[in-house]
């Protein structure tokens, strides 16, 4: 703190000649200290909000000794406290440091230097342990986000050679908490694999949980090979014991692709359509059959596309943060068609344009929105790598 900034300072003291000396000990040292004085506990409450320390007399009309400071305390947060004793009291100083005072001054052994350093000192030392306070609780948010980002964004389970893949997670504006996008990528023993992607609705640390628990549900499902649609059904009902609010909801995308990498079986519960990348063109799956998303009706069901692939292909799936921006601060969202159309321009420009689509593309959205985007956004590319020497 700069010397030439004003202390504002509480001063609750039911006595008027040690009031007084409070006063006069201050403007002595001229001392750029601002002082409002209460009478007792009950009078200060209310003038607590905006100082920075309370001058707290430890022998109060309406509270005395540690439980008038613990009253303070619980209305004061983070205010520096010094107490004021008598000499008579001054273990009771002692033991109000020890409680969750900043300092004690015994009264009667205090001139103004002293007085205008204590209360200084007082409010450097509790700026400093909220400081302290605040990296703590960081910390242990981000130990707790790693984890959930561990469960939301796991390792692919993929060894075929002519298959690369890359992920792309992006918080939205609310950048202190997690989302519910998830996705996975398996490939299972007759050589199908398997890609989700999906979106609880919703942002926050209960709906990365339940992201968690469908996306883990999902991988256990593919592992043990069981038909997909009782993938789909199960994760519903997961959804449905594990939220924390009824009509939570989930979208997800569902692609097989099958062990010749020619063809691929699409599924949609409410979620936007993936873009399918070739040599000569990249356009959104547009006629691929859309079905409820999860959670929404206990009867449900999802039916699956056939997807041409051809040979060489990239496939982009994506949660509707990425299409949900704004276009050039107007009303106009993004949408899958406009961004298939941006998926194809960046494809156009570098041949290696594999490698950085995700945060190119990513990039892109966000300055056609004109800021950060809202709703978080998970992205997944797929790509079957061309093969023959000239690759």
């Amino acid at each position: 703190m700069a010397s030439q900034d004003v202390v504002r300072v509480l001063l609750v003291e039911d006595d008027a000649g040690d009031a007084l000396l409070v006063e006069e000990l201050l403007a002595e040292v001229s001392a750029p200290i601002q002082l409002t004085r209460a009478h007792s506990l009950g009078e200060a409450q209310p003038l607590l909000a905006g100082q920075d320390c309370v001058l707290l007399d430890l022998g109060l009309p309406d509270a005395s000794g540690l439980q008038a400071l613990r009253r303070l305390e619980q209305a004061a947060g983070d205010v520096a406290v010094v107490v004021l004793t008598g000499l008579a009291d001054e273990q009771q100083g002692v033991a109000a440091v020890a409680a969750g005072a900043q300092d004690y001054l015994v009264k009667g052994q205090v001139d103004g230097d002293l007085l205008s350093r204590v209360i200084r000192y007082a409010v450097e030392r509790a700026r400093t342990e909220e400081i302290q306070r605040q990296l703590h609780e960081e910390r242990l948010y981000a130990k707790e986000k790693a984890r959930l980002e561990r469960g939301l964004l796991p390792k692919p389970v993929l060894s075929d050679p002519r298959l690369a893949r890359d992920f792309a997670y992006q918080p939205g504006r609310q950048r202190m908490l997690l989302g519910g996008d998830f996705y996975d990528l398996v490939e299972a023993d007759d050589g199908t694999v398997h890609a989700v992607i999906g979106d609880v609705c919703g942002h926050g640390p209960d709906e990365a949980a339940l992201g968690v628990h469908l996306r883990v549900a999902w991988r256990a499902m593919v592992l043990a090979q069981r038909p997909v649609e009782e993938v789909l059904f199960t994760m519903q009902r997961i959804l449905a014991h594990e939220r924390h609010l009824d009509g939570l909801f989930a979208t997800v995308c569902m692609l097989s692709v099958a062990p010749d990498r020619r063809t691929a079986r699409l599924r949609l519960a409410g979620h936007p359509p993936p873009v399918l990348v070739t040599a000569d063109r990249a356009a959104g799956l547009l006629s691929a059959p859309v079905g409820v998303p999860l959670g929404v009706t206990g009867k449900a069901d999802w039916p699956a596309a056939t997807v041409e692939l051809g040979e060489s292909w990239s496939v982009l799936l994506y949660t509707d943060g990425l299409i949900e921006g704004r276009l050039d601060r107007s009303a106009e969202r993004l949408g899958p068609t406009r961004l298939a159309d941006l998926v194809g321009t960046l494809a156009g420009h570098h041949p290696d344009w594999r490698a950085t689509v995700l945060d190119d593309l990513i990039r892109e959205v966000v300055d056609l929105n004109a800021g950060d985007l809202t709703d978080d956004v998970a992205a997944m590319l797929l790509t079957r790598l061309p093969e023959g020497p000239n690759a």
